[in-house]
């Protein structure tokens, strides 16, 4: 084996979670990472925007503080360019596997679809922060925004300000999410989140299995 396919061979795998907000996604990633460990291997999971110390501050700015759209798309990058270079990058390089909930799907989904961010200006960022990198799976939670919005009013707490957009504006980034699966196939698989949990359960696992192990 040449030293280059040794090196592809070690390198951990780095997977992805989307959808809307209400969707689901997040209460499934710890199902995800069991999975991973119980194949004997090692596997860290994160969040964007956050995921380091400065990430989790720019967050904090972007969930709660009023901005200009392309401003909010520069902060999301910047936390991203952030999150590679400290985390995702140097897990991966050591084989270890990443499991992120939201990259840059999430950021042409909300700042593009929903908000309406020139398309070319989103893909010129996300070229210029890693271009050179893309998942090798991400699970995309698909769910209509009326099912999604009375998720989130049932769990009774305080909304960012993404989550108190009108319906429009999540519909919006729900054609967005399925207009990038569309364009990427063969990376982005989508899983109707409205089905049991246990259902959504098997889904996953089945998708890792087979796209990564």
């Amino acid at each position: 084996m040449s030293a280059s396919q040794s090196e592809r061979r070690q390198r951990g795998k780095f997977i992805t979670f989307e959808g809307i907000d209400g969707a689901g996604k997040s209460s499934h990633i710890a199902g995800a990472a069991a999975l991973v460990r119980g194949r004997g291997l090692n596997v860290l999971t994160t969040r964007e925007p956050g995921g380091t110390a400065l990430g989790e501050k720019l967050r904090e700015l972007l969930l709660h503080e009023a901005m200009h759209l392309e401003t909010e798309a520069l902060l999301m990058f910047a936390a991203r360019r952030e999150h590679l270079e400290r985390v995702i990058e140097p897990a991966l390089a050591c084989g270890d596997w990443v499991i992120c909930d939201r990259f840059s799907d999430a950021t042409y989904a909300y700042q593009s679809g929903g908000r309406g961010l020139d398309k070319a200006k989103f893909a010129q960022l996300e070229r210029w922060v890693h271009g050179h990198l893309q998942p090798d799976l991400t699970l995309l939670f698909d769910l209509p925004s009326s099912i999604a919005s009375q998720r989130i009013a049932a769990q009774a707490r305080q909304l960012d300000r993404f989550e108190q957009e009108r319906a429009e504006f999540h519909e919006r980034v729900r054609r967005a999410y399925l207009e990038r699966a569309a364009a990427a196939p063969q990376r982005i698989h989508c899983i109707d989140a409205s089905q049991a949990p246990d259902i959504i359960k098997t889904l996953l696992q089945e998708a890792i299995v087979e796209h990564c192990l």
